[in-house]
């Protein structure tokens, strides 16, 4: 495992056009912040920003076959880009899925007939289905308050079968979970979920980790590193290493 990592890493650190850069991060909030308040009065949602698949039963998509399936050496993802987005807007969603394309053997590709696909379109607030449903499958960035490098790629990682890295099985060898400081009826947004983790390490610096204090009813710490208990989490602007590298690890890529 650890020759494989390494030379994903690599792959990573010498690939070009690097996003972390790409776009601003507008206003002074992390990932789950800016998800929230967007999507904030839309009740059928999971952990904010995850919509339930009825015809799915509790097992983790991972283990249920809703990757998107292998083609050779890489994963082809049909997409469309609806036209509720000006050019600039769908420039910069084109930009990230093509980042996917360059440092993970999942590859993008505009749909032609393919019966699976996701949609992606300007709808109710910023949330994805996780994994493959099959047939379209929507994965919503409204226009106004969704487009961020970190947001976009955040609900794109749920569409590839990614859970919110507080979420992972391994979490509390991690990390603690504050109840008492939560948020009443929000403490199902810290319900873990049976994940593979591939024996990746936690990553504090995921896309898809929650900052401190989400979620906290009291301004104290809801999430608190169990190895530094003043280290900052979800701060990250885009995805880390680590986040592409268990893209790869899911979808047994090869380099």
């Amino acid at each position: 495992m650890i020759p494989v990592i390494i030379l994903l890493m690599h792959w990573i650190a010498t690939s070009p056009g690097g996003l972390s850069n790409a776009y601003p991060i507008g206003e002074a909030e992390d990932v789950i912040e800016t998800i929230a308040r967007v999507n904030e009065g839309l009740y059928n949602l999971i952990q904010e920003d995850i919509l339930p698949n009825k015809n799915r039963n509790a097992a983790p998509c991972t283990e249920t076959g809703c990757r998107w399936p292998m083609t050779g050496k890489n994963s082809f993802v049909p997409f469309t880009i609806s036209d509720d987005y000006n050019d600039e807007q769908r420039k910069m969603i084109q930009d990230i899925l093509r980042d996917f394309n360059r440092k993970t053997c999942v590859q993008f590709i505009e749909r032609s007939s393919q019966r699976d696909y996701i949609q992606i379109f300007s709808g109710s607030g910023c949330w994805s289905y996780v994994g493959r449903i099959g047939g379209r499958q929507l994965l919503s960035l409204r226009k106004n308050g969704c487009l961020y490098t970190r947001v976009i790629q955040h609900e794109i990682l749920h569409g590839l079968g990614f859970y919110h890295e507080h979420s992972r099985s391994d979490r509390d060898e991690s990390v603690t979970i504050n109840w008492e400081n939560i948020i009443d009826d929000k403490e199902r947004n810290f319900d873990k979920v049976n994940t593979i983790n591939y024996n990746i390490s936690y990553d504090y610096n995921s896309v898809m980790q929650y900052r401190n204090n989400a979620f906290s009813k009291n301004g104290l710490p809801t999430i608190v590193a169990n190895d530094d208990p003043n280290r900052q989490l979800g701060a990250a602007s885009s995805m880390s290493d680590s986040d592409y590298i268990r893209v790869n690890l899911l979808y047994q890529c090869t380099v």
